[in-house]
């Protein structure tokens, strides 16, 4: 009987010879890790409590790799006889659990004796963190437009303030922006964000900037004479903000999160950081009414928890039921 030729399937070009089903593992491995990691500071301030946590174990002549519970327990004790903040110490258990986890590992902090000694912890020194204070709309106002902007830094920093509140944005988007992120049309300013701590995937992200009725304070303006400026100097792609030499030359250096920080103290006050630009986001916001929904469509938020936790009313007047007893 005549054998009839089978036609290839045509998506075997594409794909290539076929693989035996080890040679993915070294990949899936890789993607494996980079799932567990988290952003980039994240993985930083894991990175230094996991050097700290080693180098207590050499000191005590204790394994970190793995890690009993006794050891652990005696750390995050350690930990708090030397006043460390409860969240400090969570975030110690949180970098040991998370080597754990990239070996292969069972972790410690699973462990019911152990949560329960952090319990005792937390209820002893209180687990109240302290949080960037939020400025009034009046001051921001009356501190951008003290800003000098003759001076080519004082038209960046305006601009940084301007974007970085009105974009409810995290310090480490701020500073990572590029030229080719902003969209600007009719109704004011798109700025695309590539990646974000709730948004590591890289997937499809924008936050909306609208014009401002007061120039001075006018957010889409501010970053349009920022990029003129930048223009003048032939720089029409790469970072958003740059650093500066001395003598106000512009360097090609992105500005730094340290930098950011140190800006936002500056112009505002050592009493606030560059966090304090998104917390006042969204306390201002809630002030003049803006609901949840509205609030999360700009910070990116996932829930409302998080809304509620970014929201400084600390005064005792501001968002008060007394008021509306009808007295």
């Amino acid at each position: 009987m005549e054998v009839l030729p089978v036609s290839p399937d045509p998506r075997s070009n594409a794909v290539g010879a076929a693989r035996h089903i080890d040679d993915y593992a070294e990949s899936a491995a890789r993607y494996v890790k980079t799932g567990q990691q988290g952003a980039a500071n994240t993985q930083r301030a894991y990175a230094g409590d996991w050097r700290r946590f080693t180098t207590w174990c050499h000191d005590h002549n204790r394994e970190p790799l793995p890690a009993d519970v006794p050891t652990l327990a005696a750390f995050v004790t350690a930990l708090a006889e030397a006043g460390k903040k409860v969240a400090t110490i969570q975030r110690h258990c949180a970098s040991v659990s998370k080597a754990h986890q990239l070996a292969g590992l069972p972790t410690p902090t699973d462990d019911r004796l152990f949560k329960n000694l952090l319990e005792g912890i937390s209820r002893e020194k209180g687990v109240r963190q302290k949080q960037a204070p939020a400025f009034t709309m009046a001051y921001f106002k009356r501190m951008v437009q003290g800003i000098d902007t003759e001076r080519p830094d004082g038209l960046r920093d305006r601009a940084l303030l301007l974007l970085g509140f009105a974009g409810a944005f995290r310090r480490d988007e701020l500073a990572s922006l590029d030229l080719a992120h902003l969209r600007f049309d009719d109704d004011g300013l798109v700025v695309e964000l590539p990646k974000s701590k709730t948004n590591q995937k890289g997937e499809a992200e924008e936050k909306a900037i609208f014009f401002a009725p007061d120039r001075r304070s006018c957010p889409v303006r501010a970053v349009k004479d920022w990029l003129a400026l930048l223009e003048q100097h032939g720089r029409t792609s790469g970072p958003l903000f740059l650093s500066f030499h001395k003598g106000q030359r512009l360097s090609r250096r992105r500005l730094s999160t340290f930098s950011l920080n140190e800006i936002v103290q500056l112009r505002l006050g050592t009493t606030y950081t560059a966090h304090s630009l998104r917390a006042s986001f969204v306390t201002i916001a809630k002030l003049n009414g803006a609901d949840d929904a509205e609030v999360m469509n700009q910070t990116k938020h996932k829930t409302t928890d998080m809304i509620r936790r970014y929201t400084r009313l600390d005064n005792i007047r501001q968002h008060n039921a007394a008021q509306k007893l009808g007295l």
